[in-house]
């Protein structure tokens, strides 16, 4: 199991992570470290600990709010694939109908052309 040596606040970390992982996690930590960074310039220094705690609420907060926008993508694609299949299926409607209809004109068109023939 490969070991990743990260910088959070300055501060250097060695984590264990899966094979190939390695570039992933380098990048996870980045990103704390970029909200670390943010809350130092906008509430000072409280302390390591709050400020992890705090850059962890932080971007919790963002992965609810990305999952509750998805969950809503999903809701609106599952609509629009309802009612797809509802105007496929009045298209289907419709469409047997208008064969119906043109085979039954062509049997009263056959039968004036036959009539016609006969008188």
């Amino acid at each position: 199991m490969p070991l990743v040596n990260v910088m959070v606040s300055g501060r250097a970390y060695t984590i264990a992570c899966d094979e190939g992982e390695e570039e992933h996690l380098k990048d996870l930590a980045s990103h704390v470290d970029s909200k670390v960074r943010e809350l130092l310039e906008s509430v000072g220094q409280v302390g390591d600990q709050r400020l992890l705690l705090m850059a962890a609420l932080l971007i919790t907060d963002e992965f609810y709010e990305v999952r509750s926008k998805l969950e809503g993508h999903a809701k609106h694609a599952g609509d629009l694939a309802s009612a797809h299949e509802e105007i496929s299926g009045k298209l289907n409607q419709a469409e047997t109908q208008a064969i119906s209809l043109m085979e039954r004109s062509a049997k009263r068109a056959e039968d004036i052309a036959a009539r016609l023939g006969h008188a």
